[in-house]
């Protein structure tokens, strides 16, 4: 029987979140999970649970671009450790999620008894990933660089950035946000300072870095 904890459950499909949470209570029947469907309930999930022990985090959260959302959990609540549950099981892309600083990788195809035992050894402080994941190379320099950097927005540049990322304008950012365009002007300026860039496209760039299939590992794919 796991230790009981208070768990976030991040994932868009219900039915998978129900699963999950149905698998969890059997071993920690004394466990509260929180659930959310989307980045945007994350962020209000992790706001109101700062002192939650773990996160399993689907990678295509919607409202995220690839690995963002761990360098958002990791650069605003270090203490709380990530394992990412996700249908992806290529090695290389395990290897850039515990890079990116993911305690943790389950593939969706995983037994009950996988996830038990993921979540002891992250509890413990360990890392946990598939016995299949090979030792070739993880995240490339330039997305180690872009991560950093993405790590130094606050929440709300940290969203702006992204929304920027999807192709939205400052005025549909300013209505999604309910801010005046002024506001997003000067989230603007402050992400280009701390991305070190000069346009909206180097934005997307950036961000771009973090996308599953990014430019720097497409060769991982031939």
């Amino acid at each position: 029987m796991l230790q009981a904890a208070n768990i976030i459950i991040a994932d868009d499909h219900p039915l998978f979140r129900t699963a999950i949470k149905g698998i969890l209570l059997t071993h920690m029947p004394d466990a509260t999970i929180v659930e959310a469907e989307d980045l945007v309930s994350l962020q209000t999930c992790v706001e109101q649970n700062d002192k939650a022990d773990l996160i399993l985090l689907d990678l295509h959260m919607p409202g995220a671009e690839g690995f963002s959302s761990i360098i958002f959990l990791n650069a605003h609540y270090p203490n709380i450790p990530i394992i990412i549950i996700s249908a992806h099981e290529e090695s290389d892309i395990i290897r850039r999620a515990i890079d990116h600083g993911a305690n943790g990788f389950l593939p969706k195809s995983s037994s009950a008894d996988d996830i038990y035992q993921a979540i002891d050894e992250v509890l413990k402080g360990g890392i946990w990933i598939p016995a299949h994941v090979s030792e070739q190379q993880g995240a490339a320099d330039e997305e180690l660089t872009a991560a950093d950097a993405i790590a130094s927005l606050t929440p709300k540049q940290f969203r702006v950035g992204l929304m920027v990322s999807q192709g939205l304008l400052n005025k549909q950012i300013a209505f999604e946000l309910n801010v005046t365009e002024a506001t997003i002007k000067a989230h603007m300026t402050e992400i280009f300072r701390k991305l070190s860039v000069h346009s909206r496209t180097q934005v997307v760039m950036t961000f771009g870095q973090l996308a599953i299939n990014s430019v720097n590992n497409l060769e991982n794919f031939h």
